[in-house]
């Protein structure tokens, strides 16, 4: 993407008040110099659009205002109304874009701050109430301090959509939001289609990008759970390099750090990564390995095979699988007691399954929730939900419908599915212990010599007591053969 040059005004300032206006050329510029916003042309285009971008790299543009009403020449002119307003008009006098807010007095103003977010306030002064803010309104660019997710009291969701092209900043193809209906987790949409998971957040990071761990010096993340909202978002560390997070116009969710030497953006992350992070790849009850290029990529679980072996010869995996052996679990007619001789498999180093359908409970431990799934006979598999306890997992997440979009993955989590009992992999016998031959035969051995020396002493106390007559021999000493004592 390529900015066409903007000239910047002699005295730059971050705000913009009653009685002033920015025209195209004319930029604001954020208080410690990070951001800057005015009118760009992305790409080929020659379209004007008002956006703001990282002052250290114009190509870094994190938000625009009417991606999809361009103003055609250079004509564009920003101002704040009295009625609390910041609006865009083109040369002709028509409105482009408005914030719609609204003041109770005329002394509105908008500030760019060193966040990158710019804000409408009700009044002159930073404690004035902000009456908007383009960190609630998102493009495609998501920034230190910016949240995704959902206002649960007004029901406003926060995502990021992708432009339409590198030229075209008009809405695109994808977004990229925070799903809430299970435990939450990012999701790429195209349309109504699901391309892209992260897995479920686990208290530490989101099951399938278990690399975020390497970024504790670059940022710290943190979702929220509260009766207000439900929202994820990540802190720069003070001093840390520029970071932005982007969802392209091709659905690639990239986090891309600033190389200040080389001047360039480094790519530290990008999902989907590889095709396993394709959603549901190897279909229900299919597991993932993208080291496995020789299968395909896709194996069933154990217990499991293809549902449509003819497909899975063919490659198309997306099929999943069926069970072998139907499980073996009834409950009586009250509910209150369960006959089951099933088990549980545990499948290691694995991206959670989608939890969209999963029934989540934070306030048990994890023993307790294998005892629950196993109470249920509509409960396949169970997991831990928190693992930043360490070895000392809690939390419980069941799932009762097909396991969709399982992969393995470095760091993954543990996945306890639930098996009739033929299917377990059968338990080994406990070892014999060896018998301590050692000390036995030393004992026996000290026992032989302890008997010889007795026969011994017993002959020659016999042989004294005996008259000697010459010319016979009496009672000769006894030669032992030791091939007459066995050993025990």
């Amino acid at each position: 993407m390529l900015l066409c040059p903007i000239a910047i005004a002699a005295a730059v300032s971050d705000t913009l008040g009653k009685g002033r206006n920015i025209t195209d050329g004319e930029t604001l510029v954020s208080a410690d110099g990070t951001f800057t916003l005015g009118f760009f042309s992305p790409g080929a285009s020659t379209k004007r659009y008002l956006g703001i971008w990282f002052s250290a790299s114009s190509v870094a543009v994190c938000w625009v205002a009417n991606g999809d009403r361009p103003v055609n020449d250079n004509s564009g002119v920003l101002v704040v109304r009295d009625t609390g307003s910041l609006v865009l008009l083109d040369g002709s006098g028509q409105v482009t874009w408005s914030s719609n807010s609204t003041s109770s007095s005329s002394s509105a103003e908008a500030q760019l701050l060193n966040s990158g977010n710019l804000v409408v306030r009700d009044g002159g002064s930073s404690s004035s109430a902000i009456l908007w803010q383009s960190f609630d309104h998102p493009s495609n660019t998501m920034l230190s301090g910016m949240k995704l997710g959902k206002n649960k009291w007004t029901g406003a969701e926060w995502y990021l959509t992708s432009w339409r092209s590198a030229d075209d900043p008009s809405l695109g193809a994808y977004r990229r939001a925070l799903d809430t209906s299970g435990l939450p987790e990012l999701v790429v949409w195209q349309g109504n289609v699901r391309t892209y998971r992260t897995g479920p957040w686990n208290g530490r990071w989101f099951s399938g990008v278990p690399e975020v761990s390497a970024y504790k010096n670059l940022i710290w993340y943190q979702v929220t759970t509260s009766p207000a909202e439900i929202s994820y978002g990540y802190t720069s560390n003070p001093g840390a390099a520029l970071t932005r997070v982007v969802l392209t116009d091709t659905g690639m969710a990239k986090r891309l750090v600033w190389d200040s030497g080389a001047r360039t953006w480094q790519t530290f992350y990008q999902g989907p990564r590889d095709l396993c992070d394709a959603y549901g790849k190897c279909g229900a009850f299919g597991l993932c390995d993208a080291g496995a290029a020789s299968t395909s990529f896709c194996s069933c679980l154990t217990g499991f095979s293809p549902a449509s072996p003819p497909a899975w010869s063919l490659r198309d995996t997306s099929g999943g699988c069926k069970r072998n052996v139907k499980l073996d679990c009834a409950n009586n007619g009250s509910g209150t007691t369960t006959t089951t001789t099933d088990g549980f498999l545990l499948v290691h180093g694995v991206k959670l399954p989608d939890t969209r359908n999963a029934t989540v409970d934070m306030s048990i431990t994890v023993e307790d929730c294998m005892a629950r799934c196993l109470a249920n006979c509509s409960c396949l598999a169970y997991a831990a939900a928190d693992i930043r306890g360490g070895d000392v997992r809690s939390g419980c997440v069941m799932w009762t419908d097909d396991i969709i979009d399982l992969r393995y993955v470095d760091k993954g989590q543990d996945l306890y599915l639930r098996l009739a009992q033929s299917e377990l992999p059968v338990a080994p016998s406990p070892r014999r212990r060896p018998f301590p031959t050692a000390p036995v035969v030393g004992a026996s051995a000290a026992a032989v010599a302890a008997v010889v020396l007795i026969v011994l002493l017993v002959v020659l106390v016999r042989r004294r007591r005996q008259p000697i007559i010459p010319g016979k021999i009496t009672d000769p000493i006894v030669c032992f053969n030791f091939e007459h004592f066995r050993l025990p």
